[in-house]
């Protein structure tokens, strides 16, 4: 049976069932006797609905029901899904328009179901939907990121779907008025599919008088409460749960029209009821991410330290509000808005833009990614901009290791820091020094060679309060019941290998569940890289509870004092030296099922900030625009790591995501709503082959936040990647004459530039 020794790099024990095809995923475990259900999309971004005939659909072989909006509500089903809505700047509330589950009278972006078909097979279903009669009277579709253009929404105004603002603007203007070096300039950041291997899907049945629903999301407790609201049901009688997950992002934390309708189906047929989404059909309705463009004001003093900062952003919320949408690009971007800078004089405006195109909500990162693209893709400007070197510059605005706590301009308190120390060991690690060989090298071959750094910090988020429940089955081992879900992060390996740690007992008899709001009273789910902080948290509060009621059974059974070691108990007088797994026996033995099972919730006193250096070199073939990160290098301060080899991966897996994004990814729509990158034909995903190695150290300064001294990981890769990439990529075609670049740095947009540049200096 295994042990480790605290903070051991362990293999994952998950992956042995997920490599041999054990992975329980929704569409391996939904009944055999699920009817299927099949939505009909809309293939128009914008128009009125004036045909809407199923009537010869149900009657199609092997069909069970065909449903529209109006047939949906008339059996009691609430159609519109609610979103999060912020407060404008003059106090009124945010647009907040219906959003219908099934289009009900207009369509506003192609892809929004217009009719469910549920049929014995999904064939059958499909062939069925091909017998509708589906017309619209087209309206002007609005695919710019602009205020104006044909109205979405009445409730909108000029397409507006908030007016936002944080800082004092006057507060910004007068130091930004003062300053002696000034910068101005926009920075866009393109919109991406978050394309998870696994689509998203669910099923639903009923459990006596109960019904069960499952879906490959990230939490179970959120969609409990929304199916419960938009079937008219007691929570009580609702069973959600997570199977395995193929990767979720950020995308499948929140509801989708979807789940509601499949609950209601698998109820009003009583039957069970499946639908699993297919590529292009997740790439049209699964919520995107990114897509905004930001104004940058920046103003440094004589000294060249940033004492102004200004972020006015326009961000594209898609056709309706997604469930977090609105906070994204406002308050999660504002958490940090300044990053790793003492500057006090900050301010940050956003507005919100409904487009025809499918909903913007959260993407790795949610938020902070943006924050600290803008800002340091800026600082980089200022660099060139005032001929100082951008390490340098940096290093004059850091925020001071002695001056933790700090209290940032937008009321966020950073607990710990040492960005000077992270920053030296990054520059040691990438060979700084040796780049100017390198570059000559590269020239030599007729290709140009660029390094780019990003200074990162990011802001755990979500819920802080988590639960944790362990049980000793009578089969032998231990159970441990979490509240947060794994999207592929390992979860099963560091939670068995976290309480093995500290109980003692082999992490391979010990299971861990999660995902069944019946299992375990509440939880959080997966999101904003919270689960590692807030789960053992948790755990460790629960360890406790077991250490001090398994020693005052032994004091009682044994007489002594008795005493933990972190694996077996000392009983003093006694040469008895019991295990974990061996109490909760004597305890079974004598009856004391009190004994068995143990559940703390805990909530966490403040955020952890992970933070680090990001440096990229990218390589440009100025002859075909192909480009290439051809070396990579990461600093982290994680704090104190459980696994360093699972932080390494989510590294990686983040790392990757944001070059996918600099280089190869970009979503792009028609002037008539069309989306023309519907399928990986079009769509360019990262591959292998497009990656450097990773090279991955961690320099951590423990949090104060948690007594762990943990920070989260998980989406802190991407958050790093992308303006280290953008910048490697401006320095690399800076002596082109190029001195403005927004990603991707796709092929034919690179020559473009380049050629373009070519012409305007002849």
């Amino acid at each position: 049976m295994e042990t480790f020794g605290k903070s051991q790099s362990v293999t994952r024990k998950e992956d042995l069932r997920f490599l041999t095809g054990a992975g329980r995923y929704i569409d391996d475990i939904a009944p055999d006797t699920a009817f299927h259900a099949y939505f009909l999309r809309s293939s128009f971004a914008h128009g009125e609905i004036t045909e809407l005939d199923v009537s010869d659909a149900r009657e199609a072989e092997g069909v069970q029901a065909v449903f529209t909006a109006e047939d949906l509500e008339a059996q009691g089903l609430k159609l519109n899904i609610g979103a999060t809505v912020l407060e404008n700047r003059d106090g009124s509330k945010a647009a907040n328009p219906s959003r219908p589950a099934i289009a009900k009278g207009r369509v506003r972006f192609v892809g929004e179901p217009v009719a469910v078909i549920v049929a014995n097979t999904l064939d059958q279903a499909r062939d069925a939907a091909e017998l509708i009669l589906f017309d619209v009277d087209e309206l002007p579709a609005k695919t710019d990121l602009a205020l104006g253009g044909p109205e979405i929404h009445p409730e909108a105004p000029q397409n507006r779907v908030f007016d936002w603002d944080m800082g004092d603007a006057e507060v910004f203007q007068a130091a930004y008025d003062s300053a002696v070096h000034k910068l101005d300039v926009v920075v866009e950041d393109n919109r991406v599919i978050a394309a998870s291997m696994e689509p998203r899907g669910c099923y639903a049945e009923l459990e006596g008088d109960r019904l069960h629903f499952a879906y490959n999301g990230q939490g179970v407790w959120g969609e409990k409460d929304n199916i419960a609201k938009a079937l008219g049901m007691k929570p009580e009688d609702i069973r959600v749960t997570n199977p395995d997950v193929g990767g979720g992002f950020g995308m499948k934390a929140m509801t989708y029209p979807e789940y509601r309708v499949i609950a209601h189906l698998a109820r009003h047929l009583a039957n069970p009821v499946r639908w699993m989404s297919d590529r292009s059909e997740a790439m049209l309705t699964d919520n995107a991410g990114r897509d905004l463009v930001s104004t940058i004001k920046m103003g440094f003093d004589e000294s060249y330290k940033l004492v102004a900062y200004s972020v006015d952003t326009l961000a594209n919320m898609g056709a309706y509000n997604s469930a977090y949408a609105q906070p994204i690009q406002t308050q999660l971007f504002s958490k940090v808005l300044t990053g790793v800078y003492d500057v006090q004089a900050a301010y940050l405006a956003v507005q919100g833009v409904y487009t025809n195109t499918t909903q913007v909500d959260a993407y790795r990162g949610a938020g902070r990614p943006e924050a600290i693209y803008v800002l340091e893709r800026a600082m980089d400007y200022a660099a060139r901009k005032f001929g100082i070197d951008p390490w340098d510059l940096r290093r004059r605005s850091f925020i001071k290791a002695d001056a933790f706590p700090y209290l940032t301009a937008v009321g966020e308190t950073y607990d710990v820091g040492d960005f000077d120390k992270v920053l030296n060991r990054v520059e040691a690690e990438a060979d700084r020094a040796g780049f100017a060989a390198r570059k000559a090298a590269a020239a030599q071959e007729g290709k140009l060679l660029g390094q780019g750094l990003c200074y990162y910090i990011e802001s755990i988020l979500g819920n802080p309060s988590e639960t944790a429940k362990v049980v000793f089955p009578e089969s032998g081992g231990a159970e441990i019941y979490v509240g947060t879900q794994s999207n592929g992060q390992g979860h099963e390996t560091v939670y068995a290998q976290f309480l093995s740690d500290h109980t003692g007992i082999p992490a391979d008899v010990i299971t861990v569940i999660q995902g069944d709001s019946d299992l375990i009273k509440t939880g959080g789910g997966t999101g904003g890289s919270r689960s590692v902080t807030t789960q053992n948290t948790a755990t460790l509060a629960t360890t406790a509870t077991m250490i001090a009621k398994f020693s005052d059974y032994l004091s009682e059974k044994e007489g002594g004092e008795v005493s933990f070691d972190d694996e077996r108990f000392r009983i003093e007088g006694s040469n008895l030296t019991p295990t974990m797994l061996d109490v909760a026996d004597m305890a079974r033995a004598d009856g004391r099922a009190d004994l068995l099972s143990f559940e703390e919730r805990t909530t966490l006193p403040a955020r952890s900030f992970p933070n680090g250096a990001h440096v990229a070199e990218v390589e440009v073939d100025p002859a075909t625009g192909v480009t290439r990160v051809v070396k990579y290098t990461v600093v982290d301060d994680f704090g104190n790591l459980i696994n360093p080899m699972l932080a390494e991966g989510q590294v990686h897996g983040g790392v990757v995501q944001g070059v996918g994004q600099a280089v190869t990814e970009r979503v792009v729509y028609d002037d008539n709503g069309q989306l023309l990158t519907a399928s990986f034909m079009d769509y360019g995903l990262p591959r292998a082959d497009d990656m450097p190695f990773i090279a991955f150290y961690s320099e951590p300064v423990p949090s104060t936040a948690n007594v762990m001294g943990m920070k989260g990981c998980g989406e802190a890769g991407t958050v790093g990647a992308l303006a280290a990439v953008a910048n490697a990529f401006l320095d690399a075609v800076w002596e082109t004459g190029v001195r403005k670049v927004d990603m991707p740095f796709t092929p034919e947009r690179v020559w473009s530039l380049i050629e373009a540049q070519k012409i305007a200096a002849e």
